[in-house]
């Protein structure tokens, strides 16, 4: 026995490192049970990364020298470039105020610029194109995701005619993918009417015509009748608009047009077969990921590691408005898992810029402040390992209480000793103060379940007491 007080055992004997809050990484760590879907094969035939990343910087070539070019310049705007900084850019790179319009405008799909408030500024895959390839084919597919933005549509065909053109596109894709060569326009056109004809189908609207795109013809009125897009009157067959799907494919390099007939290129046909893996891999979860609830999509991703849970994240956001799905996670997030908490987070990552504005309203709220500053603070180009540094010193202690409540609720008692590690403070009497101070809402049963984990009984013991101090409004 010793007469040295349970304090001073601490502050002598018990100090911790001072390490980087990895608050997720600990809280997936407490589920995950090691064992994760063998990595899929490409088809037979596919370039390896470095050549696939080759061909994508190739295709992206004007928009990196523009992107640069505006980081330099610092004055490039946040949407369309004003006409002086057109004229700037088409100077310098030695090219036409159109191509330097259609560069910018790639540029931004891609990721290569990012827009923040009124303010463009270089996004993070432009500082690793030239030695990430992942990065550069996440570019790539971003761009390819946005074809229909790239090449513009028939002015006289309406917004949703060709909404249902662009949702049909990604059978005509998975034609061109098992074909595994060219198919002639004829075969192609035949699958767009199909599947635009079972969208109408669906949504219980008026049998589809397959030789024209025609929908409901607007009863006549007194008054002199507005000018009707061409396919309201039935005069708009689908042929022009499978051009332009396959004209707008082409721009972004996911194929090659020839005498009636297209072909997937390389690239085009590695990010088809991702997509389709993508969703195979939601269908084949547990939980059915894909047609399930946020709540019950990231329990069933709580068991994957980073890579494959981030696929089923992009599956499930799929299949969702962006507005509706960022609305969802963020319920989620308010609720009382923590686990949960932090998987929302990640999952509003995958989302991106669009989630931005919901998730910088979300910071004001205390119980999703710390996440949100780390989301923000990555989004503005923090490197993740620096982001916790954004954080204070009270919020940093929230988010380990959060994240030590998620490891009680679902790791193990081991797991639970070793976040202590992960702390902040340099030792644990500090740490045991400025946890009871934080008033995070589950810090009673964190250190109950702490000093039942613990095996030295004189840190255990104080860890009660502190527990008690809380449960009783003594500390």
């Amino acid at each position: 026995m010793t007469s040295r007080k349970p304090d001073e055992q601490l502050a002598r004997n018990s100090r911790l490192r001072l390490v980087r809050p990895r608050a997720l990484t600990t809280a997936r760590r407490a589920v995950t049970t090691g064992r994760t879907r063998p990595a899929p094969r490409p088809p037979e035939g596919t370039p390896p990364p470095a050549e696939l990343a080759r061909q994508a910087r190739a295709v992206l070539a004007d928009a990196v020298r523009i992107a640069r070019w505006a980081a330099a310049d610092r004055d490039p705007g946040a949407g369309p470039l004003a006409p002086k900084a057109r004229e700037r850019a088409a100077a310098a790179l030695e090219l036409t105020p159109d191509q330097v319009s259609a560069g910018w405008d790639r540029a931004r799909l891609a990721g290569l610029v990012e827009l923040h408030g009124g303010t463009a500024r270089p996004g993070w895959r432009l500082r690793a194109w030239d030695r990430d390839d992942s990065a550069v084919l996440r570019g790539w597919v971003a761009l390819f995701d946005a074809w229909s933005l790239v090449h513009a549509a028939p002015a006289d065909v309406a917004p949703a005619t060709v909404a249902e053109v662009v949702e049909a596109v990604p059978q005509v894709l998975s034609l061109l993918q098992l074909s595994a060569g060219p198919v002639l326009v004829p075969a192609l056109l035949d699958l767009l009417q199909q599947r635009v004809a079972e969208l109408r189908d669906e949504r219980c609207e008026v049998p589809y015509d397959p030789t024209t795109a025609s929908g409901p013809v607007a009863a006549p009125t007194a008054s002199a009748p507005e000018p009707e897009p061409a396919e309201a009157t039935g005069t708009v067959p689908l042929p022009p608009l499978l051009d332009w799907a396959l004209e707008g494919l082409a721009a972004v390099g996911a194929l090659t047009l020839g005498e009636g007939q297209a072909t997937l290129t390389p690239l085009g046909n590695w990010a088809v077969w991702v997509k389709l893996e993508q969703i195979c891999v939601a269908a084949q979860s547990p939980a059915g990921n894909i047609e399930q609830s946020a709540d019950n999509m990231l329990r069933g991703c709580a068991r994957l590691t980073p890579g494959p849970a981030r696929a089923e994240y992009r599956a499930w956001l799929a299949a969702r408005t962006v507005g509706s799905a960022v609305t969802e996670l963020l319920a989620v997030a308010r609720g009382e898992d923590a686990l949960l908490r932090g998987l929302a987070f990640e999952a509003l990552r995958v989302v991106g810029a669009p989630a931005e504005p919901e998730v910088r309203a979300a910071s004001a709220e205390p119980s999703l402040r710390p996440y949100a500053l780390l989301w923000l603070a990555e989004y503005d180009g923090t490197d993740p390992e620096d982001a916790p540094d954004v954080l204070t010193r009270e919020e940093s202690t929230w988010l380990w209480v959060d994240t030590a409540a998620a490891v009680a609720d679902h790791g193990e008692t081991a797991l639970l000793v070793r976040h202590l590690d992960s702390a902040v403070q340099g030792t644990v009497p500090a740490l045991l103060d400025e946890v009871t101070a934080v008033g995070h809402p589950r810090t009673v049963q964190v250190l109950v379940a702490l000093a039942a984990a613990h095996p030295d009984p004189a840190l255990a013991k104080a860890v009660r007491r502190a527990a008690f101090q809380v449960h009783t409004g003594e500390a």
